[in-house]
């Protein structure tokens, strides 16, 4: 009797010890938002996370870039402070340099229905569509390229709202700048309600209309259109998006879309860790390598989970995403993906931010935040 009275004791704090370790102590913070600090020791090292647990039927998602532009950096607690959100964490890759590109998006970027940055790569990304009663969130896999339309001819461009090279076909919108940023060694067709309105060949840095775009081409292809361009045609500009074959796309929830941001690389597909660093184009360092991190997951209970965790300090050493997978899984995740990390990890909860950024200068610059706000009651 005595064995079996310590064996049912074992066994019953087993069980408190796995619901402990999964029952995060969440605080209510807001209607919809839940917030817990966390602290894992992962290969002998301590790793301190920050969890967000939003209720996306008493919520909703937003994604801004810097400086509302389509370049520019700024800290995710300016942006968050500037559009009056609740909460924010930084979101996806960026040009990270001091040129007058940075901030640049380096994957898809999709705000308020508008293009602003092409995929790379087939990368992952989070995909938000606010509707009436409840924000759905997907995360897919799928190229999302620009085209322009000239006399029933498509032109699939290399880019858009971004540094134009060498042998490339650039679209600039209003969203990049007052002008194209470029130097003389392309041709520039500039477009405005449909039709073109100036041919700029050689001239660079074209100004950009309110109501229009630039077609901005170096190399071969402004050779291939100074011979095809006239002033007066018709032009149409449109996105297309190919998704991954692999996938299953809800079609009800795509076509209301309002914001994508690329991540890199998938954490969790299906209730499984599949870690897909090499169909994405990333590393292997890159995925071991402990470092500060940035993620988001779909929970079980249909909840919306916001991770950061910091690193590169003594407090808390950082993680690899295998371990990162393993933890959201117990947190009860479906489906998850790794954003931008490093310096950029940030998170701002009611009207501060809550983690260490690793930065020695504190919280950094970044390109795009995902922003929390209160659903607007009916």
């Amino acid at each position: 009797m005595k064995k079996i009275s310590v064996f049912i004791c074992v066994h019953l704090w087993l069980i408190f010890l796995c619901f402990s370790i999964n029952a995060q102590d969440f605080k209510a913070i807001q209607d919809g938002i839940e917030y817990a600090e966390m602290t894992r020791e992962v290969d002998k090292l301590p790793v301190k996370m920050n969890l967000l647990r939003l209720d996306l039927t008493k919520v909703r998602l937003d994604v801004v870039h810097a400086m509302d532009a389509a370049i520019g950096v700024e800290k995710t607690s300016s942006m968050a402070t500037r559009h009056g959100a609740l909460a924010a964490i930084n979101a996806g890759f960026f040009r990270l340099d001091t040129s007058i590109f940075a901030g640049d998006a380096s994957g898809v970027l999709v705000i308020d229905g508008k293009l602003l940055s092409e995929s790379y790569a087939n990368r992952i990304s989070l995909s938000i569509s606010n509707q009436k009663n409840e924000t759905i969130v997907g995360f897919y896999k799928e190229k999302v390229i620009p085209f322009f339309r000239i006399e029933k001819t498509d032109w699939e461009v290399s880019g858009i709202n971004r540094e134009r090279k060498t042998d490339e076909l650039i679209i600039y919108t209003r969203e990049f700048n007052r002008t194209t940023l470029t130097g003389k060694d392309g041709l520039e067709i500039i477009v405005q309600d449909g039709k073109v309105i100036w041919i700029a060949d050689e001239k660079g840095s074209s100004q950009i209309p309110e109501r229009g775009f630039v077609i901005s081409a170096s190399g071969k292809f402004r050779d291939e259109l100074l011979v095809k361009i006239k002033v007066g045609q018709t032009i149409g500009m449109n996105t297309r998006h190919y998704p991954d074959k692999t996938q299953k796309v809800d079609k009800t929830a795509t076509r209301f879309i309002e914001d994508i941001v690329g991540g890199v690389p998938q954490l969790i597909k299906g209730g499984k860790i599949e870690i897909t660093w090499e169909a994405e184009k990333s590393s292997k360092a890159f995925v071991e390598t402990r470092h500060p991190r940035t993620a988001v997951a779909k929970l079980k209970d249909g909840k919306f989970l916001m991770v950061t965790v910091d690193g590169r300090s003594e407090a808390s050493g950082g993680i690899g995403l295998q371990n990162l997978a393993e933890i959201l899984l117990e947190l009860g995740a479906t489906d998850a993906v790794n954003l931008d990390g490093g310096g950029s990890t940030t998170m701002f909860l009611d009207g501060k931010v809550v983690n260490k950024p690793s930065d020695k200068e504190g919280e950094r610059k970044v390109g795009d935040a995902i922003l929390v706000f209160p659903r607007k009651k009916n």
